[in-house]
């Protein structure tokens, strides 16, 4: 089931770097309109969370972000048709860095989470009685 969960959460990064992708040079009004920008700063890190909570630590963590870097870069630069979909403007470096640096901390504080709670080892059995009595 965790392989599963695992393909799914790399569907949807991938789906949404390319859905991503293609909002970038989206314009209301003649200014540029960053909407992608901000989904990208969102689903990464949740996507991120998501695989270390369903699948676990490690590189299966990384996966989701991992399928979204290697999308946006193949397809911003060698799009479908040979179209370059990554323009030579500030937005492309703020999808790159908005989808990435966000990600990469709740990867980092997750992972960290897990080294923490298994270098403690088990947790000491509680000796208290109900009602809140401790044995002596």
């Amino acid at each position: 089931m965790r392989v599963v969960m695992l393909g799914v959460l790399v569907f949807d990064a991938v789906l949404l770097a390319v859905v991503e992708l293609l909002f970038l040079p989206l314009r209301v009004g003649g200014w540029p309109a960053p909407v992608s920008i901000l989904v990208a700063i969102v689903t990464t890190p949740w996507l991120v969370r998501a695989a270390v909570e369903h699948v676990g630590g490690g590189l299966a963590a990384a996966a989701p972000l991992l399928a979204w870097v290697v999308t946006v870069l193949v397809f911003g630069t060698a799009g479908p048709g040979g179209d370059v979909l990554l323009p030579a403007d500030p937005r492309s470096l703020l999808l790159l860095g908005g989808g990435m640096f966000p990600a990469a901390f709740a990867l980092g504080r997750a992972l960290n989470r897990q080294v923490v709670r298994d270098s403690r080892g088990p947790s000491p059995p509680n000796h208290s009685r109900p009602g809140g009595a401790q044995y002596r």
